[in-house]
Order: structure tokens, then sequence, then C-alpha cells
């Protein structure tokens, strides 16, 4: 088995670094600044699906991948990487009115780095090699944890839905190791490590655990005290993005068969019992996310006929597209959906440089019950 991870999934450092150019908009910015909006009403051209713009063109903005929180539980808000003012910066956007603040004033900030925690009062993200906590009240913030002398950081970062941990990646020459940080104290272990190097870390909760991948040919799971660690039992074939299940009970994951002409499908592995079994074949998918309940997943295809975002039911397996993303890298559209699973948020190029986007579903999607998030 092979690994095809999605192009720029992660949205990595070394991808957003190369490819994107800074913008050059002077406009007083500077930490804790609020800035008018700038979303415009817009509509699809090819599906006539209306789309609010959140973020204007001219400069470029990024979410994180969607195995972090971006969107605030109750829909008020998100956080979003941007480097409007020349440099790279954490912003809240008010999804009410738009209005924009900015949280941080970083050195080296990765924009695939942020993340919400559990109380919606706090954000996590890297600064170099400095992985730091804001407070979104007072934006006072602090360094929980910095990457050791003589190791790198790896490709690949995650936080646990419960806000209890973090998991970084870091590599030494060939030597790549999966550190896990408490947040509430800074200390770290290392659960795994190996030769070629970790990527792909994916926290869920404490009890559950995390996933990872190892080079090229395998998927693990493994205990958060780096016990019970054991290969993922994947069938032949390309392996793609991978997520936990929302009731962490299952990972779900792209797969291409091997052979000539055989289509992507999304399938979902029980850990508990190790069936497998194939959710629905898609239309060249590259990212995916579920919503609340995983009755309905929203992907991004690859197809240079079809570049939509697209809805797939898994009752009906069938697929909706809700408008073209027309991505020059379509595994960086980071689409997701709102808690209550009544908007799906996702990126685009097709303006100029990176931006946001929002597009209802609420006609298209049952609501989904947020309590206990």
């Amino acid at each position: 088995m092979c690994p095809e991870e999605p192009r720029g999934a992660d949205f990595t450092r070394r991808a957003v670094l190369a490819g994107l150019a800074w913008g050059q908009i002077p406009s007083g910015l500077g930490k804790g600044r609020w800035l008018a909006s700038d979303r415009r009403r817009t509509t699809d051209p090819a599906t006539d699906t209306p789309l609010m713009r959140l973020t204007d063109p001219a400069y470029a903005s990024l979410l994180p991948g969607s195995h972090l929180r971006a969107l605030a539980r109750a829909g008020t808000f998100l956080v979003y990487s941007g480097d409007r003012g020349g440099s790279w910066q954490v912003f809240r956007l008010e999804l009410g009115d738009g209005r924009q603040q900015q949280l941080t004033q970083a050195a080296e900030l990765d924009p695939s780095s942020p993340g919400l925690l559990p109380d919606d009062r706090n954000f996590c993200y890297f600064d170099g090699r400095s992985l730091r906590r804001v407070s979104l009240r007072s934006l006072r913030e602090r360094e929980i944890y910095r990457i050791p002398e003589g190791w790198q950081r790896g490709e690949g970062y995650s936080l646990a839905l419960d806000g209890s941990h973090a998991a970084v990646m870091e590599e030494r020459g060939e030597l790549g190791r999966l550190r896990l940080v408490r947040l509430s104290s800074g200390s770290a272990v290392t659960v795994a490590e190996g030769t070629p190097a970790l990527g792909m870390p994916r926290l869920r909760t404490r009890r559950e655990g995390l996933l990872y991948r190892e080079g090229d040919i395998t998927v693990w799971t493994v205990g958060l005290d780096g016990r019970n660690r054991r290969k993922l039992p994947l069938p032949p074939g390309r392996l793609g993005h991978y997520a936990w299940a929302p009731d962490g009970q299952s990972v779900f994951y792209l797969h291409r068969p091997v052979g000539p002409g055989s289509a992507i499908g999304l399938r979902e592995l029980r850990l508990d019992s190790g069936a497998d079994q194939v959710v629905a074949e898609t239309s060249d998918f590259v990212a995916f996310s579920p919503n609340r309940d995983a009755s309905v997943f929203v992907g991004a295809s690859g197809s240079l006929a079809g570049p939509y975002i697209l809805l797939l039911s898994r009752a009906g397996r069938r697929e909706l597209a809700l408008c073209e993303h027309r991505a020059s890298d379509p595994g960086r559209t980071a689409a997701v959906f709102s808690a209550d699973s009544q908007r799906v948020y996702f990126q685009s190029d097709r303006e100029g440089k990176w931006a946001l986007y929002a597009v209802p579903v609420d006609r298209l999607v049952e609501r989904t019950d947020t309590r206990g998030l």
C-alpha cells in the first residue's frame, strides 16, 4: 500500500511559504486592531449556488487543515491566518458582520497551525519552534512547548478535541519522532519514532488516542501512553486523506484500489472489530470532512473536468455539487461543516490569492445537535 497524502492537505509550512506570495496591503494593522468587513456576496456560475466570500483575494487567507478546529461551536466566528499586513498573522473573523481582528504579532507564524481549544476562548499556534497558547479575550499568550535544539519541526501537527494534548512531529536527519505535549503543563513524551519520518498525526481525545503515518506504506494507531500501537489493516491500494469518525470508534479514509481505471472510494474501518467497508465511491476526492453525525461528507474533487466542492450522502451514496472550487491545488480547499451542519466553509484561489468562502447547505443537510460538543 502506498499512502497518497493529498497535495497540501495540511497546509504545510513548506508548501504555503513556497507557493503563496505575501500581500502588500498596508492598513494600520497590529495585534488587537479591528478591521472592517471585506466580505462580498456572489453566485457560483456553474451551479447558481449563493456564496459569501469572507476575505479579499487581494491578500492570502488560509484556514487550518480540517483536523484542526477553526470554527467556533456557536457559529459566531472563525480563526484563520492572513498575510494582509506583509507577514503571516492569526485573525478572528466575526461571521455575523464580517469584522476582523488581528490576534498575534508572530515572528514566524506557521499558517497551518492555528486551532481553537474546546472552550472557544483560547487557541494554539506555532511561531517558529514555539507552540503558543493565546487568550481570545486578553490576547495574552504564553509558550507551551519549544522544539528541542538539534530537532526540527516535521510535517504535521494536531490538537486533541478535549484540549488535553498536542501531537507534534519532529525530525533529525532521517529520524522522525511523534511527541505528545500536555497543554496544561508543557511536558512532552515521545510515543513513536522511526525512519522514514512520521507524519499526518490525528489526535482525537484522551480516550481514543491518535493516528499517524509512517513513511509511504503504513498507518498506525497508538494510545497516548505509547502503548497498544498497531498497524491499521487497510486493503492494498493507494491511501489518501484520513480522519477520525466523530464518535472516535472508526477511521474514514480515501482509497484507490489496485488496477487501472479504479475509482477513489471513501471507506470506514471500525477499530474494535477491524471491519472495513466502502462508504461510497467518489468523483476523485482528494480531501473530505464529515459533519457532526457523519451522515454527510463534504469533499473536494481533484478532477480537472469537475473541480467541485461536493456533498456526499452516506445513506444514498450520492454526490451533489455545491459549487466549483477552481483551486490551483484542490487538496488545499480545507472544506468543513459548521457545527450545526448548516454551512460549509472552504478556501480557494479562484479569484486571485487564497480567500475564504461560505456556502449555505441548510436546505440540503439536516441540522445537527451541537449540545455536548
